[in-house]
């Protein structure tokens, strides 16, 4: 497809997920660090690495603004549930806001009279105060509780141990634990509800080339076309539609997908390619018990 002018920069996506996501902000990024630099040896002979979504460079998928690490979205390009939920208020919406303040097209016919930003705080004099539309959105989807496995069963555990052994792990990290996340609204008082947890994400929040299988041929940051953050796995089993575009509805199309020339996954998808039906099928039961 083709975006305005015939630029290639139109690709279908289905919306990432978002439950369990105020987990996700709240881990630190030394967390990120520490498990990217983990089995570095193994993950480098598998082909594997983390990539910068950054113009500043460097090892991981950073902020511009603040050199940070940034995790939201299918190339990891934004860096915080407030600023996730402006762009997809602007983008998909077209509804300028506090983090989006000017239109995206100014024609004076087509704006009126209208003020911009069309979505902002509400803190007038003698009336209540409001959240912006924006700012409660994020501050829904930073609540929303992650999902919750089903219980285990002798398919699911060994399953869960090919997952591991095949080296699905190396970039579907289980579990990352958060740090000391404010409660909203509150500039003194950390969350109970974030802080100290561990997020069983199954991803590692960076950035891997997948192939021309998979490109979209999409550049966010310096995420190119090939890249994408490394899909949390949590809830996948109440999940009908996989990958970025939605492609496929059959889970063991999916994971044969992450297999093309220049994809990070190919060793691994050979490694599972290599087990026995039955096996294959406990890794299937696993996943589909996240």
């Amino acid at each position: 497809m083709s975006g305005q002018g015939g630029n290639h920069n139109v690709i279908f996506r289905i919306p990432t997920p978002n439950f369990g996501a105020g987990l996700i902000e709240a881990i630190p990024d030394s967390a990120i660090l520490a498990n990217m630099n983990a089995d570095v040896g193994l993950k480098s002979q598998l082909g594997i690495q983390g990539h910068a979504n950054s113009l500043l460079g460097g090892t991981v998928n950073l902020s511009a603004n603040d050199g940070t690490i940034t995790r939201f979205g299918w190339k990891a390009q934004n860096k915080s549930l407030v600023i996730f939920a402006g762009e997809a208020y602007n983008v998909e919406m077209g509804i300028s806001n506090e983090v989006f303040p000017q239109e995206r097209d100014e024609t004076p016919s087509c704006r009126g009279q209208v003020a911009t930003p069309e979505d902002a705080n509400n803190f007038s004099t003698g009336s209540p105060g409001t959240l912006s539309d924006v700012e409660a959105f994020a501050n829904f989807m930073r609540m929303l509780a992650p999902p919750a496995p089903a219980a285990s069963t002798p398919s699911t555990v060994n399953g869960r141990a090919q997952f591991v052994s095949v080296g699905c792990a190396y970039c579907h990290t289980p579990s990352l634990k958060t740090g000391t996340a404010i409660r909203s609204g509150s500039s003194r008082t950390p969350s109970a509800a974030l802080s100290g947890k561990q997020a069983n994400l199954f991803s590692d929040l960076l950035l891997h080339h997948m192939g021309p299988g998979l490109a979209d041929g999409i550049t966010q940051g310096a995420a190119g076309p090939d890249e994408f953050r490394t899909a949390p796995l949590w809830g996948l089993g109440k999940r009908i539609f996989f990958l970025h575009d939605g492609r496929t509805t059959d889970l063991l199309a999916a994971i044969q997908d992450h297999s093309s020339p220049g994809s990070e996954a190919s060793v691994i998808i050979q490694r599972f390619n290599s087990l026995s039906a039955d096996e294959q099928q406990d890794l299937l039961n696993f996943l589909r018990s996240l």
